[in-house]
């Protein structure tokens, strides 16, 4: 091994430390690998921006803008939500959801349609009494074998396009996955529909407890002529840096103040509604002219008014408010709404709110004004699942939502014939969507994942590393030397447990641009087509149930379902199995 693949290999494994521990966000974790790669010469400055022009990379931009601008419409959102509502039984329930839904997401970007879904699959379920945990990890399951289905279900595989067309290979076609993918598709929903749906929790979702527990979350005091600090700022009253409690609201006479700044004044005669550590209402007690109401009537939906309203919102494992507290992030004055309560693991964090530091998945329940929703639907900073207090609605006209669905099936049937590559197809789309003053330019720079992007982009850089040097051929053949004995499917299954295992720590795209190059190495030597092996690390890559980090759509649903980490275990690992069988022996059997 030569000092620069000894060099490469340690850098990835700390990037993959980093990862995994979460020292950063896991874009620029990975753009940090490649800029000391960059700076140490092993790459030039063309190689190391190779990836931000590769083809699949951006293909996935283009699609998160279609995307974006067929579901602007709430079109699909309501005719699923009518479909639903015919439903009659559990089972018969799933049937009708997760099947079309599956379907989508073969030509959609699963991400929204899983923070879309959520909300309607949540109160179609606690309006029939039904545990939204029966449903939610199957949502987020349905999509990602959907998104297996075809070149444009997920942006794994079109990075694998772009990267099998970098290396002067033939790519996929819209349906070459499709081979795998519906027979796996399939077989993954009828597990769910039986086995899965017995092994899910029966949990309340988080909304569903707070509603029924609000006097564990809120408490009122009132304000008498007795209080010395009338007519003081909240700050100055000492009444903004409390032990274990926070105020979210101050009631005054028909007048609400919420949510509450520091420079705030309070009056005699206010109502002030604290959230947090309610055992700690004592210590309020202590200080005159602050009186408990015990006999008050207010509940979380008291708490909301024509200004405001309560939102629950799942924090993203791209947030900027990882790795600090809510205090520290000035979380009320940079999105102007208050956090009423935090939960992770099913389980209220009991401390104060402003000490709580975040993590991806956290649900929060906000009391926010209303255009919170509008405006964070597309922040990088959460993943919005809905308002508790307002049904969606159309977002413009049904014509406009039609036409745009209209020119997604005619951009697929163009790409099915071959008519058109997918990016040229997808450009062409974005083009007629902005033409037809479906999106705006301003929209679909929202729609775009930077992020997603960034770390895309600099994956690909690493991988171009490690052919450059030689790692990715000594992998390969280190592989081989185990797998070789046992013959090749033996090697089809090394392949796909090592690829899903760097997606369950790390990211699909980050895994399949990892293991790429190691399996087209393995294909040369042995003497076989790539695609086989291409198409192997493509679905490995995307089918990621084992944990809630390994896969974004599975973190959405993890603090509304009120999930533990042990519940993706528990029904994803045999869902895991039954997809990478069922995948190996038809890839073995038709490519080899």
């Amino acid at each position: 091994m030569s000092f620069e693949m000894l060099f490469v290999l340690l850098l990835i494994l700390t990037m993959l430390a980093g990862l995994i521990f979460e020292v950063a966000r896991p874009d620029m974790v990975i753009f940090s690998a490649l800029v000391v790669l960059l700076l140490s010469g092993i790459l030039s400055v063309d190689e190391a921006l190779s990836g931000f022009s590769n083809e699949g990379m951006m293909t996935v931009a283009l699609l998160f803008i279609v995307a974006g601008a067929v579901q602007k419409s709430g079109l699909i959102d309501q005719m699923m939500g009518k479909w639903l509502e015919n439903s009659r039984s559990q089972t018969g329930s799933m049937l009708r959801f997760f099947l079309p839904t599956s379907a989508f997401s073969a030509f959609l970007n699963n991400t929204p349609i899983v923070v879309t879904f959520t909300p309607i699959i949540k109160k179609w379920c606690e309006d029939r009494g039904i545990a939204p945990s029966k449903f939610l990890i199957p949502l987020s399951y349905a999509t990602i074998l959907g998104g297996t289905i075809t070149l444009m279900g997920t942006s794994t595989n079109l990075v694998v396009h772009g990267l099998l067309l970098d290396f002067g290979m033939e790519g996929f076609s819209l349906f070459t996955l499709a081979v795998v993918g519906i027979p796996a598709a399939l077989i993954g929903l009828i597990y769910l529909f039986t086995v899965g749906y017995h092994l899910l929790p029966d949990n309340k979702g988080f909304s569903q407890q707070i509603k029924e527990d609000s006097k564990e979350y809120i408490a009122e005091m009132q304000v008498t002529p007795a209080f010395e600090h009338l007519d003081k700022s909240v700050k100055d009253a000492g009444l903004r840096d409390l032990k274990g409690l926070y105020l979210i609201e101050i009631i005054r006479g028909d007048d609400r103040v919420s949510p509450v700044r520091s420079t705030t004044v309070i009056q005699n005669g206010d109502r002030l509604i604290f959230t947090g550590l309610i055992s700690t209402i004592a210590d309020l007690q202590k200080i005159k002219g602050l009186k408990l109401e015990t006999g008050t009537n207010i509940d979380l939906d008291d708490l909301k008014n024509g200004t405001t309203n309560l939102v629950e919102a799942v924090v993203s494992d791209q947030s900027s408010l990882l790795t600090q507290s809510i205090k520290q992030a000035q979380f009320r004055s940079q999105y102007d709404a208050g956090v009423i309560a935090v939960h992770r693991n099913n389980e209220r964090i009991q401390s104060k709110v402003g000490d709580i530091v975040l993590k991806p998945g956290d649900s929060l329940l906000l009391l926010a004004g209303a255009d919170f929703v509008d405006k964070y639907q597309q922040s990088n900073d959460f993943f919005v699942v809905s308002s508790l207090d307002t049904p969606a609605t159309l977002n413009q006209s049904p014509a406009k939502g039609w036409f745009s669905i209209l020119v997604l099936l005619a951009m697929i049937i163009t790409v099915t014939f071959g008519w058109l590559s997918m990016f040229k197809a997808m450009a062409l789309t974005v083009l007629i969507f902005m033409a037809g003053k479906i999106i705006s330019p301003q929209e679909a720079k929202k729609y775009v994942h930077f992020n997603v992007l960034l770390l895309i982009a600099s994956a690909l850089g690493i991988g171009v590393a490690m052919r450059k040097t030689g790692l990715a051929e000594w992998m390969a053949s280190g592989l081989l030397e185990i797998g070789e004995p046992l013959g090749l499917m033996a090697i089809l299954f090394i392949i796909y447990i090592l690829t899903n295992v760097f997606t369950e720590l790390i990211t699909n795209s980050a895994a399949a641009v990892l293991m790429l190059p190691i399996g087209l190495e393995m294909a040369e030597t042995l003497g076989y087509a790539p695609m086989g092996f291409a198409v192997v690390i493509a679905i490995a890559a995307s089918a990621s149930f084992i944990t809630p980090i390994g896969y974004q759509t599975n973190l959405i649903v993890y603090g509304p379902g009120g999930y533990k980490f042990t519940d993706y275990v528990k029904v994803g690992l045999p869902l895991s199995i039954i997809v990478m069988i069922t995948s190996v022996l038809i890839i073995y059997n038709v490519w080899f």
